[in-house]
């Protein structure tokens, strides 16, 4: 029997996968729970018409991540921070100043897409970090420690 799973099954599929399983396993364990719903010809079209909604609207994303991507290449953030005793930062600069830095140049980015590539930022000067715009695109920031 061919189901199409409406959720993740461990050692089965992903979701929006078409599947052939057991007719008892299907009718008894998997469309019961939600997890699964049965591929008749209707349910086949509502899921190529999703997939090629949900395509299209990745397409759209990841253009603007390439553009996105550009842009921040060439461009250097300035984060201020208090400076104490030769050149020595209180404290260290971490992903959320970043992100919010990059918000405020108007690029959207999630701290946890910030890589500081293991640095301890902790002193006045130029560093990168690479920055995840999208699943498969990520770019170099480059980054300077400047005092307030």
């Amino acid at each position: 029997m061919e189901i199409i799973l409406t959720k993740d099954v461990e050692n089965l599929g992903n979701q929006h996968d078409l599947v052939k399983v057991r007719p008892g396993y299907a009718r008894n364990f998997l469309i019961p729970r939600g997890l699964a719903q049965a591929a008749t010809e209707g349910n086949r079209k509502s899921l190529a018409e999703l997939l090629k909604q949900r395509a299209h609207k990745e397409e759209k994303a990841k253009t603007a991540a390439e553009a996105a991507a550009k842009k921040l290449k060439d461009i250097i953030v300035k984060i201020p921070a208090k400076v104490g005793e030769n050149g020595k930062i209180f404290g260290s600069v971490n992903a959320i100043q970043l992100a919010e830095a990059l918000q405020k140049l108007g690029y959207t980015v999630e701290r946890k897409n910030i890589d500081l590539a293991s640095e301890n930022v902790k002193t006045t000067g130029k560093y990168t970090a690479n920055v995840r715009l999208h699943k498969e695109i990520s770019t170099e920031v480059a980054f300077e420690v400047v005092s307030e």
